[in-house]
């Protein structure tokens, strides 16, 4: 009866690293996108991200010159910036965003720099 009361799901998915792998290798066309700070990404980043800070003044415009049909990834540190960015992304019009749960902390796999 009050099922507006009830929190919606999010119009993303949450994935595990290993799913968030998993896709990365299914769909080498997919936008890989880290929302860290550049000093962030500097640090260490998965290969082939592009690096689009969230917590940054341009976030929105800087993300609506990508391809938004284009099935879209995105991490941060430990997931909670990650998520914001993929509400934002899929307000956007983003069809197909997945968040990493976890961000790199629970990456298994090497970063590069």
């Amino acid at each position: 009866m009050f099922d507006f009361l009830k929190p919606s799901a999010p119009a993303y998915q949450n994935l595990t690293p290993a799913q968030f792998a998993e896709g990365l290798r299914r769909e080498p066309g997919a936008l890989l996108l880290d929302v860290r700070r550049p000093d962030e990404f500097a640090g260490g980043h998965l290969p082939g991200a592009v690096n689009i800070d969230v917590t940054g003044p341009d976030f929105a415009r800087r993300v609506a010159a990508l391809d938004k049909t284009k099935p879209t990834y995105v991490y941060c540190r430990s997931g909670a910036r990650s998520a914001s960015a993929a509400t934002q992304l899929t307000k956007a019009g983003f069809a197909d965003v997945a968040n990493l749960l976890g961000g790199v902390l629970d990456w298994p796999h090497a970063l590069v720099r």
